[in-house]
């Protein structure tokens, strides 16, 4: 089994398409669909089902894709290792990110340049998106570690290194009937318009289950994939919001009012995986961003 066509392999399964695998790859479509059927001879097994206009996995590949990931993952650092005692640090970075709004002062951007300014040999690949997603890309080899949120303060398969832990507040306008309240209960907010992100959000994840542990649902009208719209809603008077006070800084208009009983807490983290060794420039990358966890 070559590296190439586990390479190739795992190309397809997450472009979806032998087509744009090829051009990832910068190789013609043949030789990805030969080192695909290559693969499966050796394996004796189908991994794709191409039965349809998109290329899935069968239940061998769905099998196969950790592990080809986790190879992958292996010979990269074991060639870093190597660039290293050679005389550089070198390699790839899969870093994945919440919105800066949600990172509490924490800044990638300050830390990608203090690191590349002294590593200018490695490459970053930056990807933000949903807490959620995040995790399972940690978890499966597309991230080398992520800054995430998530509940509990615990992830299988995951290391987290804390970064923030706010109670979060009920965000209203200042002429909002609750804004002068010293504090609320969540079950009197069942007829409260709510504006929060997608059902994958951190801080809509954490809301989500506050109302929850309580016995309680509540009616999130407004989705919306960014934490200033959020804010803007609220100053306005649109809806309200679990909103952690740092993510207010200074901005007028809004009044936070505490929850008495089953308060949102919103935690960020470092993720990185418990089960896989990172490569020398992820695992140098990561304990820089320690450092500057510490510093804050």
């Amino acid at each position: 089994m070559e590296l190439r066509h586990l390479a190739t392999f795992v190309a397809v399964a997450e472009e979806g398409s032998f087509t744009r695998a090829s051009a990832r790859l910068h190789v013609v479509q043949s030789a990805v669909s030969a080192g695909v059927r290559t693969l499966e001879r050796e394996l004796a097994a189908e991994l794709f089902d191409r039965s349809t206009h998109r290329v899935t996995l069968t239940d061998a590949g769905r099998a196969l894709l950790p592990e080809a990931r986790a190879t992958l993952a292996a010979a990269r650092a074991a060639q870093e290792a190597v660039e290293l005692v050679r005389g550089g640090l070198r390699g790839t970075v899969r870093v994945g990110t919440m919105q800066a709004d949600a990172l509490s002062g924490f800044s990638l951007a300050r830390l990608l340049a203090t690191f590349r300014a002294e590593h200018p040999e490695v490459e970053f690949h930056v990807r933000q998106g949903f807490s959620a997603e995040m995790v399972e890309g940690v978890r499966g080899g597309e991230l080398d570690f992520a800054l995430l949120a998530v509940s509990g303060r615990r992830a299988a398969g995951l290391e987290l290194t804390p970064l923030r832990r706010e109670v979060m507040a009920l965000g209203v306008h200042a002429g909002h009937r609750l804004a002068g309240r010293a504090d609320v209960e969540l079950a009197t907010l069942a007829e409260e318009t709510f504006v929060d992100g997608p059902p994958k959000w951190g801080t809509r994840v954490a809301a989500d289950r506050a109302f929850a542990a309580a016995g309680l649902e509540r009616r999130v009208a407004l989705e919306v994939n960014d934490t200033r719209t959020i804010i803007d809603f609220v100053r306005h008077g649109v809806a309200a919001a679990f909103l952690a006070p740092s993510f207010l800084r200074g901005q007028e208009g809004v009044a936070l009012v505490p929850v008495r009983h089953h308060a949102p807490i919103f935690e960020t983290f470092i993720a990185e995986p418990a089960d896989r060794r990172l490569g020398a420039a992820a695992t140098a990358l990561l304990e820089l961003a320690r450092q500057q966890v510490r510093d804050l």
